[in-house]
Formats: structure tokens, sequence, C-alpha cells
């Protein structure tokens, strides 16, 4: 074969390659699937494999998470004064405030559907769901789960005395024991600890929280929009939008595009800045330390162009017929005597074969003299690489500690730039705000003079107001938890309630005896063109 020849069918051949698009598909029953965590703000912690009550175990395995580490089922995500981000691969996300907890508790594929089922252990959360075909996503909090079929914009606070559901954009379905209601735009449902009803209110004003996660979906938003016209597909692809805004797409001569990160010159080497982090599911997996780390080390391959350097291609994302695969890193390991490298996976490359970037390799361990030449006579391809050769840069953390907050203290602090005092009302057997300064000294400082109280017989207003203030902590801790009392999530319903003329209403889903038919099929569609301007107005 003439090198003339070689050339033009390995042309075709990724010309082939991306010209099947980037559309995510899924054909078997498993729980296979991987999502990221794709900001990191402030501290934020991350639990695998959890079992119960993640907040219960004091012995529990805590790491500090990091940014683009791959979640997984069971996992468990927790912020102390911090914040985080979490993108689905269809498109959906999850934002979790200051000291919450949410724990993913199901990820899971059923015939070429993603069933997602969260749950908030406490805390507040906001999510952005966008399915597609039958997905099925759920969050949990305290009594009741929120359901969405179709597009939808929603946001839940857990809290010991009780949980409630935001909707700001779409509808959802509350599902409270045998109980599906329907929530639209604007509407909220609060339900106390343990209570057997719920009620309905309009949806309170956004607060710094909403509003930071409106900027994050328009962001995400529009560049994922941008970077589309360069992937020959309008279906959504998680991290893309992350490659527009970090980084440049060249044009390859019959090739299609190929991208690179701002700022990088040709002896820059795709594998300089990240880590080795361990996961029981999929072994040793690269985690790039840029915002744009996530899409380029798991999916796709390298090309090395003379006078521009490596450049990612958006390849192997399937054609309808066979799945997505996640790739712990987007390289092959090959082994000479004791030294062990890694190279850039080709878009061409197959199985075993000699790697067609090893002209390119990247030892891992110390080179001993072993010669890095392109003919690959002193490289074979290895599967496994000796565990040794990896080092985890996993960081322990402590537990999240338990948050005493209620719900009455948020909604005061959303309407209200002052702060109050959450008290115990034993009549009503919950906590309601007393209006009385959270301040000891505070309290002190504005109490009547020693002689006016003793005028009117009532020295001991004072240390009163202290002994209440500080007997508050107390009285919320004697509750059991938020993340305590949280029901099991009910399995993916196929049909939901529906509304007529934008009213709440009660209905049945597919866990009565309700014929309401699903409105899942109003959800289709990529999150790319359809979602301009798809943030919370």
């Amino acid at each position: 074969m003439t090198l003339r020849t070689f050339f033009r069918i390995s042309s075709i051949a990724i010309v082939a390659v991306f010209g099947v698009g980037l559309h995510p598909v899924y054909t078997a029953a498993s729980h296979a699937r991987i999502i990221r965590l794709s900001l990191v703000q402030g501290d934020v912690r991350i639990l695998h494999d959890s079992k119960g009550d993640p907040l219960a175990d004091d012995k529990a395995p805590w790491e500090r998470a990091v940014l683009n580490l791959p979640i997984r089922q069971h996992d468990v995500l927790a912020t102390d004064n911090g914040r985080a981000e979490v993108e689905f691969e269809n498109g959906a996300m999850a934002f979790i405030n200051e000291n919450s907890v949410l724990e993913f508790f199901d990820l899971s594929l059923d015939d070429g559907s993603l069933t997602t089922r969260l749950i908030l252990r406490q805390g507040t959360g906001s999510f952005y769901v966008n399915p597609t075909r039958d997905d099925y996503f759920s969050v949990t909090g305290g009594d009741f789960t929120a359901e969405a079929a179709g597009r939808a914009n929603f946001r839940m606070d857990n809290f010991d005395d009780g949980s409630t559901v935001a909707v700001i954009k779409g509808q959802v379905s509350v599902v409270h024991k045998n109980d599906n209601k329907l929530l639209v735009k604007g509407q909220s449902f609060t339900m106390s600890a343990g209570g057997a009803t719920g009620t309905v209110n309009s949806a309170p004003q956004g607060d710094d929280f909403d509003h930071w996660v409106s900027g994050r979906e328009d962001s995400v938003v529009t560049a994922t929009n941008a970077a589309m016209q360069y992937s020959n597909t309008s279906s959504y692809v998680s991290g893309f939008g992350d490659l527009y805004t970090y980084g440049g797409f060249y044009p390859i001569g019959g090739l299609g595009y190929g991208w690179q990160p701002y700022g990088v010159g040709i002896g820059w080497s795709p594998f300089d800045c990240g880590n080795w982090f361990y996961g029981s599911q999929f072994g040793w997996s690269f985690i790039g330390n840029q915002p744009w780390g996530w899409l380029p080390y798991h999916y796709g391959g390298w090309l090395f162009q003379p006078g521009i350097g490596w450049l990612w291609t958006p390849t192997g994302f399937g054609n309808g017929s066979v799945p997505v695969k996640f790739h712990p890193v987007t390289a092959t390991f090959v082994r000479s005597g004791s030294t062990v490298a890694m190279v850039p996976t080709n878009p061409l490359d197959r199985g075993t074969k000699t790697p067609l970037n090893l002209a390119h390799i990247m030892p891992l361990t110390p080179a001993a003299g072993v010669p890095q030449t392109s003919s690959g006579a002193n490289w074979k391809v290895v599967k496994e690489v000796p565990a040794e050769t990896f080092v985890s840069h996993a960081s322990p953390a402590s537990a999240p500690a338990r948050s005493a907050r209620t719900l009455s203290s948020v909604g005061a602090s959303m309407q209200s730039t002052h702060s109050s005092t959450i008290a115990y009302d034993g009549k009503e057997h919950r906590f309601v705000n007393s209006n009385v300064n959270a301040n000891p000294a505070a309290s002190v400082a504005s109490a009547p003079t020693s002689s006016t109280m003793a005028a009117r017989g009532s020295s001991t207003v004072a240390s009163a107001s202290v002994v209440r203030t500080a007997n508050i902590e107390r009285q919320v801790r004697t509750m059991p938890s938020a993340s305590a009392r949280i029901a099991s999530p009910p399995p993916a319903a196929r049909s939901y309630a529906s509304t007529r003329g934008g009213v709440f209403e009660s209905g049945s889903s597919s866990r009565g005896t309700s014929s309401v038919t699903s409105t899942r099929s109003l959800s289709s569609g990529s999150r790319g063109a359809s979602m301009s301007g798809g943030g919370r107005h």
C-alpha cells in the first residue's frame, strides 16, 4: 500500500467517524451511567458507595471533591461553605447550595432511557431537567418526592422541620405516598416534618442562590449552543460548552474540526495537568484539573498536527446502534521492560494494535534508558497497568455537619436582610419565627435598663431572652434530622398527573389507577438550539 493510499483511507475513515455525530446512545439496562462534577466552589466533599443515611455514619470515608470528578450511583456530595454543580449526560443539571447534602440514589439505564433519582438529605438544591425519550428525573426531600416529566426548573429545601419545592419553570409532580399533585410555574408546595398533607402557596422571590443558578444555566446554554456548530449534531453533549469557552476549533482538511485549549503552544501535551483517582466501578481515571478537563479525557481521541500540536477530535459517540463508552482516560498504556508509558488515543487506534501516536509516548515511570522511538519495536500495549504506577490524589475529609436550619428561617432570609430567631412553638409542635434578635449580646444590649426593669418588676427579662436565644440551636437539634426522616424514593413512574389551564389539581400517576397520558413526549429534543435562553427568567 502506498503512503498516499494509506492517508486517503485514513481520511475517509475519520470523516465517517465524525459524521456519526455526538448523540449519546444507550442500549442496555444497567447502572453504568457516569456523570460529572462540573463546578466546585469552596468546601465540597464526596462519599462513594454510600449505604443508608450518609450523615449517620461517623466513620464514612469522605473525601475532598475535585472538579471533573466522575460521579456514580450511590455517591453523595456535601457542601460546607461552598457550592457545587453537577452536569448530566442529557443536559440536566443539579446545583447544591451551602451546607447541603445530595445523594445520587439511582443512576441507571432502562431500555435506552435514563433514570435519575436523587435524595436531598439536607439543605437546598436547584434542578434543571431536560429529559429525552422516556427519561425519568426525581428528587426526594423529607416526606415527598418531586418528579419532572418535561423540561423544568425547580428548587427544593429540606430542613429539620419540613420540606418545600418551588417551580421556576415548567411543571413538577409532587408525590406523597399514594397522592400525586401537580405544581406549575410560580407555585410551591410545603410539608412539615411528619405531616399528613402539604400546603400550596406562591413561590417565594429568588435569593442569591437562585440568581447564581440562573447565571450558571445561562452560561452553559450559551456556550453549548455556540459549540454545536462544530460537532455535526444538534444533540447535547456534557462538557461540550466548556470547550467553546476555554478553547478554539480548527478545521482539519477533510476531517472536520479539532479542538485545542487557548494559550498553549506546539509543545503542549494534553496530559500535563491532571491527577489520577481510583474508583471501584471504573478503576484508575485521569481527572483534568482544567475547567474543560472532562470531555477530552473520557471521550473522543487525539491527533497531532504539524505546526499546530495536539488537537482533540469528537469521535466515537455512536450512530444510534452502539452505546457511548466512557473511557477512564483517552490514552493507551504501553510497556517496555520496567517502563510504563501512555500514548494519547488516536481516532483510528484499534484494540491492542500498535498505537498510531506511539511517536509521542508519555512515560509514567522512570524511563530507565528505554528509547522513545516511533517504530514501536520496544513497546507493547498492556491492558492492565501495575497499581503502583499510579498515585491517588484523593484527600480525606471530615464528615459534613448536620445543618440545624428551618424552613421559616429560610423564608425570612429570602424576604428580609435582617436575621431572625427561630423558636419552638409547643402548641404548634414546630419551629416559628419569634422575631427575637438571634445575637444574645444584641438582646442584652437592646434590653431595658436595670432601673426600668426594676420599676416594671421584670429584672429577669434580659436573662430570659438570652436563655431563650441560646436554647434555639439545642431545640433544633433535638428534632429528627432532615436526612434521617427521608422517605424511600418511589420507583420511576411511566405516567404523570396533568393539568389544564395552569391550575393546581390532584391526579394519579402509574402508582394509582389513573389513565392520564404521560407528558414525556413533550420533552424530546436537545438542549442545544431548543434551549436558547433557557435559564431562569
